[in-house]
């Protein structure tokens, strides 16, 4: 995991290194102040070398100014490192999204994505930072002062130093259940995001049917067990602290006491018991990094495997030849195709179907029969088992997918507008498009009249998901994207079987506009709303039932005049 790790320092190696020699330089710093201070104790005071104190002070103060320039580089730049990391990693991350099949956002909750793409991804910035820099300062400094102590007295050195295997120990020991614990409350974190996503985008469902209490309740449990999670991992941490800070004060203790003994049998001077305490005193704190460190590699990690989990899911492949699509007339043929959901459960059997260019398919049957599914195996959001679909006798295997997608365009039941403005939505549809394009194709979906009522008009805040506007205008804008994008091909999948009568009639004046000179396929259960098609396929069970015209069908008797009957 760490090889996946160290590339994401490549960008920024020379502030990296810089920040390195910065950790080395103020670490060298604090290794000098006990040598002057045992100097000052042994050599300057007892012979009253008072120029010699005036030049100690000197160098001091510039040691401590050259000290806190280090150290201002090092929380600066060095975060900047750990943030510039992190900010790649999201965006990583994020492009990775675009490229997963579908399959990945039906088995995953969004709120539990949004949780490893933000939460999880914010300790990485303290890893990489801190880390390294914890991590090499604490071991020049322990190196430094072992060295210089030895040269002081070696029994009493190994004796101080004889703690740190035990403290060794009991530190791997500890880590193992610290990374468990960190690992399981992050689980629990993106659960409670998810619920809390969820929660908040039915507030609405929530108010209208007065369950308040049951969304209460579940977000109580979810949070709850968050808690126990939390809590397991703060004991583990607690732990570990208590454990490692009783090995650091035994470290002092060890210095004052031997060092003590040693200084009144006069093995040592005084300004080397001096010295002993300090540099004791200063090696804790490497001590203490290196605690740090644990806790900083542990929660950082932890993050970086959950955005590995994501990073390593299996991207929507295209073939190593791909080529785009262009010049489309708009003919599709559908050749014994067979699909499957994750589940298994079958909803696509051995279907076959053409349909020429500038022609209006419908398609009809009752509902879990597959007539969604298909619309979705056409733009290839889903994988077809078997078979094969061809666009102008392209297999769309063999194409890239944003030609193929760009060449269709897809108007649902349930439309999605992006939080921002009516403007941003539209454009979405083709986003080089002029400003008179858009309005164009503003005013042939019927929505610019409506538009230019409003104060802020295309730049109006339609707030999220389009909150701020009925069902027949977040339609519209749905379609103006549609227009604007200009594909040969159009989906329209029961687009306007959520409206009222009069807004239906009005949007399907719009979609009568948008179908003109395309190929068109269309699910509806209004039957009404597909007379004129044609041809209309009957999918019942994944397979075609019947097919023909709406006359030939009704005078058939069969499936399609039952559902016309009723």
């Amino acid at each position: 995991m760490i090889r996946k790790f160290l590339p994401y320092y490549k960008p920024y190696k020379k502030l990296f290194i810089i920040d390195m020699i910065c950790a080395f330089a103020a670490s060298m710093c604090d290794l000098i102040y006990p040598i002057i201070t045992r100097t000052i104790m042994d050599d300057v005071v007892p012979n009253r070398k008072f120029s010699m104190l005036i030049t100690f002070a000197v160098v001091l103060v510039v040691i401590f100014i050259m000290k806190a320039g280090f150290n201002y580089f090092m929380q600066y730049w060095g975060h900047v490192v750990g943030v510039r990391m992190q900010a790649d990693m999201r965006d990583d991350v994020f492009r990775h999204l675009q490229k997963l099949p579908n399959t990945y956002f039906d088995e995953n909750k969004s709120g539990v994505t949004m949780s490893r793409i933000v939460n999880d991804l914010m300790d990485i910035t303290e890893l990489a930072h801190h880390g390294p820099e914890d991590l090499f300062i604490s071991l020049v400094t322990l190196a430094g002062a072992f060295i210089i102590l030895i040269g002081i007295d070696i029994p009493l050195t190994l004796m101080i130093f004889a703690i740190l295997p035990i403290a060794t120990w009991y530190m791997i020991r500890k880590k193992e259940k610290l990374g468990e614990t960190s690992m399981d409350s992050r689980v629990k974190v993106g659960e409670v995001n998810a619920t809390l996503e969820n929660s908040i985008a039915g507030m609405r469902v929530t108010k209208s049917f007065c369950t308040e209490k049951q969304e209460l309740e579940k977000f109580d449990k979810s949070n709850n067990i968050f808690r126990t999670a939390r809590e397991g991992f703060y004991k583990a941490m607690a732990e570990y602290y208590s454990g490692m800070n009783f090995f650091t004060d035994m470290l002092e203790w060890v210095a004052v006491i031997a060092g003590g003994y040693y200084a009144y049998l006069g093995t040592i001077t005084l300004g080397d018991f001096a010295a002993y305490i300090l540099y004791v005193k200063m090696f804790t704190q490497p001590i203490k990094k290196l605690i740090n460190f644990t806790e900083q590699y542990q929660s950082g990690m932890t993050g970086f495997v959950r955005f590995r989990e994501i990073m390593d899911q299996e991207v929507q492949k295209e073939s190593d030849n791909a080529y785009d699509l262009e010049n489309v007339q708009g003919n599709i043929d559908i050749d014994n195709i067979s699909f499957k959901y994750e589940d298994n459960s079958k909803v696509i059997n051995n279907l076959s179907l053409s349909i020429e260019k500038g022609k209006t398919v419908a398609l009809v049957g009752p509902s879990g029969g597959g007539k969604t599914t298909l619309c979705s195996l056409i733009p290839r959001f889903y994988e077809i088992d078997n078979g094969d679909i061809r666009i102008d006798g392209h297999s769309i295997n063999d194409v890239t997918l944003k030609s193929l997608r760009k060449n269709i365009g897809v108007v649902q039941q349930d439309v999605f507008l992006f939080t921002g403005t009516i403007r941003d939505n539209i454009m979405c549809g083709n986003p080089d498009a002029s400003e008179e394009e858009m309005i164009d194709a503003a005013k042939k979906a019927r929505i610019h009249d409506f538009v230019m009522t409003l104060p802020e008009g295309y730049d109006t805040y339609i707030g999220e998901r389009g909150v701020k506007l009925s069902g027949g205008q977040k339609q519209r804008i749905s379609i103006s994207r549609i227009f604007l994008k200009n594909p040969p091909i159009i989906i329209l999948d029961e687009a306007t079987s959520a409206l009222d009568n009069v807004t239906e009639r009005e949007i399907q004046e719009s979609l009568d506009e948008l179908s003109k000179d395309r190929t068109n396929l269309v699910v509806a259960h209004r039957l009404s709303t597909i007379k004129n098609a044609d041809e209309i396929i009957v999918i019942t069970d994944g397979k075609i039932a019947e097919r023909g015209t709406h006359d030939k069908l009704i005078e058939l008797g069969g499936v399609y005049a039952g559902l016309h009957s009723k």
